[in-house]
């Protein structure tokens, strides 16, 4: 079943708590991006450049790496000895629904706990340490953003914990679109729909691929490691972060 996530009327949310996590990650731009002013526009008064993230160990921690092998009662190495190597792939492209998903998660085809995985997924979603104060300042400051993402439908519990549309619009995700980064028709497809010229995008990622394969396509890429280094690379390219 097809999600569909919009993004509510613009209007500056309520200033966020703040989020203590362990994350210690840095940023990195992989390219020489120009310099944007403050009053960079469209003819439109579209503010410029638009923000494209990676939502999973970008925006929010991942619990597929220390609260699901748990789940199981398993390492994380046997845990991905054991999963199908493409039924998690197939679900984040839309191919397949989570019922199909529980039947293939194993190669053995073992049944588990559908609702319990999700549960415990959801208890896991958390912001990483500094972001949300960092999306918030953005959202202040009026600059467009969308999420850009591989994840299946449970996007929407995503949402539902930590209403991430109060920030970005959850407009490109892989589960509508059929396509997953570094899939260079995903990026191409998000600036057709954004029609804006891919040096007025700027993307950020946890995984280097996925910015390289941004930068493949002309869109200014930054390389996540932590809201930080984020913050600063941001102001270092000529984006308002003060607030």
């Amino acid at each position: 079943m097809a999600l569909l996530l919009r993004l509510p009327t613009i209007c500056p949310p309520s200033r966020p708590s703040l989020h203590l996590h362990s994350t210690t990650r840095n940023t990195m731009a992989l390219n020489s991006p120009k310099h944007y002013t403050s009053i960079t526009t469209t003819t439109d008064n579209r503010k410029l450049p638009i923000l494209l993230f990676d939502i999973m160990d970008t925006i929010v921690l991942d619990p597929f790496y220390h609260h699901v092998p748990p789940f199981f009662g398993m390492s994380m190495k046997e845990l991905l000895e054991c999963k199908h190597p493409n039924a998690w792939l197939e679900f984040e492209k839309g191919t397949i629904d989570e019922v199909e998903l529980a039947r293939k998660f194993f190669k053995d085809g073992r049944p588990f706990d559908l609702e319990g995985l999700k549960n415990c997924m959801k208890r896991g979603y958390s912001y990483i340490d500094g972001v949300e104060e960092l999306l918030y300042v953005l959202k202040t400051n009026n600059y467009e953003m969308h999420a850009f993402t591989n994840y299946p439908t449970w996007c929407e519990m995503i949402e539902d914990k930590l209403k991430i549309s109060r920030y970005m619009s959850w407009t490109f995700c892989s589960f509508k679109t059929g396509k997953r980064k570094p899939d260079p028709d995903f990026y191409l497809d998000a600036l057709k729909h954004l029609k804006v010229d891919p040096a007025n995008c700027i993307f950020v990622d946890d995984r280097m691929k996925n910015v390289e394969a941004a930068i493949a396509v002309g869109i200014v890429g930054l390389h996540f490691k932590n809201a930080e280094t984020l913050r600063r690379d941001l102001s270092l390219m000529g984006i308002d972060v003060s607030g």
